[in-house]
């Protein structure tokens, strides 16, 4: 997603018919537009692609309930289960159709497998999570053999001395940490023009149904593993639409939860106001199971603080396909007419949304959250600076400020900056600290205007969510002119408010995924999931991708 030009203007428009250029790309990755020691192979020819076909794979689009079935049977244990995602990593993600959505293995992951498999063998089972492989964004530390480096060259070298609070909870939990996923450098907060999902690190991630189409991001990796089944959950991170764009566009399910639901300690940051983790899953209900090992209080982030009492560890008692009944669902009237392709799916979910019992009323959320959402860049810069400069002065980093970044960037331009710049960066640091007076009067306006802008249209219509496309189709590949995002953009309200926010698969236009957005008020999770499930069995969308070239007319 081009967050940084959509934040800086403050734009939330629809797309139009002429923006959305369906048809094959003009360019796509190759090896004459890769940086030195970064293997980019060209795109497969139709016949690479069948043979890498998720069809073909054993553990395609299995559940965790299925898996744990088979854990607890005796089909498979979990080093078995580890071992085919790690081949199916090496099959598809490294080589054959090379997603380059892992950024890095876990060496550790079959030995850890095999502990848990000795647990269940011992009659402990630590709950849905136990033995079940899960990978999680290059920006979340992890106290083991792997780097975390938001992507970043500068990074490569960062061991962790600790666990997020957030692995700590899934490793409790029983969850096998595979590996970690590919992202856009520095959760895209990097360049004014850069390419989302491509890192220093880890390259240019594909969208794993379209492979010359972005895959969005930043979370760009976490959403293209999962949906290629590379594993059965992944964890992302987003402070405006970097959950939910690149779910969307991948086909699966992601969830923004209300910030302080899940703590940030450990996640290199953007925005404490609107950063978060949340999870990326292939049905609502593992999201669901993902979400209840998140979720928790964090004495070292205070803002976790407002979810004690809200927080539940089962969010999958809340599932019930007959959710929707009674339900008053307000649609973003500005994203009715922008396309024909996407009014046709919207206008079907609705529908379906209504056989179910809901009502449908038209609502003008946008408009009103662009009366705030002037600053929002602004105030990005400054938390950006103040965060990441907290970051490194304690990590294991050859660098250890903001600055030092940019210096190494410059010094190793030809590796770090191939295609595009670090200009963000550059402006955030020129910044002040967050006693400056320009940073808390746009603070002051942004979060309380559109946390009261959406309570106020919420209970005037009685709305129990609100609804409409997530984003427009992936956009081509390219990595010369950067991101040409041409999405709806529901993802700012919920940001800007801290509010969460789920997306589920819609359909697809010519091949390319589009999402459902369902958002709500703060810690209406429980409610927000429900609403998501019953929709998705009543639509049924989810389809697995098939590494096709380009997007063909359908």
């Amino acid at each position: 997603m081009n967050r940084r030009n959509f934040l800086r203007t403050g734009s939330l428009a629809g797309i139009t018919v002429s923006a959305l250029g369906l048809g094959a790309c003009a360019t796509a990755p190759t090896t004459s537009a890769t940086p030195p020691n970064q293997d980019t192979a060209p795109a497969p020819t139709p016949a690479t692609a069948a043979n890498a076909s998720p069809t073909e794979f054993q553990l395609n689009e299995v559940t965790i309930q299925e898996l744990q079935r088979k854990m607890q049977s005796g089909e498979l244990t979990s080093k078995a289960i580890t071992q085919l995602y790690l081949d199916r990593i090496q099959a598809v993600d490294q080589s054959g159709p090379k997603l380059k959505s892992v950024i890095e293995v876990n060496p550790d992951a079959l030995q850890i497998a095999e502990a848990l498999d000795q647990e269940r063998k011992a009659g402990k089972v630590r709950g849905p999570l136990h033995g079940i492989p899960v990978m999680v964004k290059d920006n979340i530390d992890t106290h083991d053999k792997m780097s975390t480096s938001a992507g970043a060259l500068a990074l490569a070298d960062n061991k962790a001395a600790k666990d997020a609070f957030i692995v700590t909870q899934l490793r409790n939990a029983g969850a096998v940490i595979i590996g970690k996923t590919n992202l856009s450098e520095w959760a895209n907060f990097r360049s004014t023009n850069s390419s989302s999902g491509w890192s220093g690190r880890g390259g240019q991630t594909r969208n794993a149904y379209v492979l010359d189409r972005t895959p969005c991001g930043s979370s760009s990796g976490s959403g293209v593993a999962v949906s290629a089944n590379l594993c059965a959950v992944t964890v992302g991170t987003e402070t405006n639409g970097s959950i939910v764009c690149p779910a969307a566009v991948s086909g699966v399910v992601g969830l923004k939860p209300t910030v302080g639901l899940v703590s940030r300690t450990g996640i290199i940051p953007i925005s404490h106001t609107q950063d978060t983790a949340g999870p990326l899953a292939r049905t609502v209900t593992d999201a669901a199971v993902l979400l209840g090992v998140l979720a928790g209080v964090d004495p070292a982030d205070a803002v976790t603080k407002e979810s004690s009492g809200k927080a539940h560890q089962d969010y999958t008692r809340f599932l019930d396909a007959n959710a929707l009944q009674g339900k008053r669902i307000g649609v973003e009237k500005s994203f009715m007419q922008g396309h024909v392709a996407i009014d046709a799916l919207l206008q079907k979910a609705l529908d379906q949304l209504k056989s179910k019992g809901a009502t449908i009323v038209e609502v003008e959320v946008v408009k009103k959250i662009r009366e705030v959402s002037g600053s929002s860049f602004k105030i990005l810069q400054y938390e950006f600076k103040d965060g990441v400069n907290k970051y490194l002065a304690s990590a294991n980093a050859r660098v250890k400020s903001l600055r030092d970044v940019i210096e190494y960037n410059k010094q190793h331009a030809a590796e770090s900056m191939p295609f595009f710049k670090q200009e963000i960066l550059e402006m955030s640091d020129k910044l002040g600290d967050l006693n400056t007076k320009e940073y808390k009067e746009a603070l002051a306006k942004q979060v309380p205007g559109s946390r009261a802008a959406i309570d106020k249209i919420m209970q005037d219509n009685k709305l129990d969510a609100i609804t409409g496309p997530t984003y427009g189709p992936s956009w081509c590949i390219d990595l010369v002119n950067g991101d040409s995002f041409t999405g709806y953009g529901l993802s700012t309200p919920a940001a800007l408010s801290g509010y969460p926010h789920i997306t589920v698969p819609m359909g697809q236009v010519q091949g390319l995924p589009i999402g459902l957005s369902f958002f709500g008020r703060a810690y209406s999770e429980p409610q927000l999931l429900a609403i998501a499930y019953a929709y998705e069995q009543v639509s049924q969308n989810r389809k697995a991708p098939q590494f096709l070239k380009t997007a063909t007319p359908s």
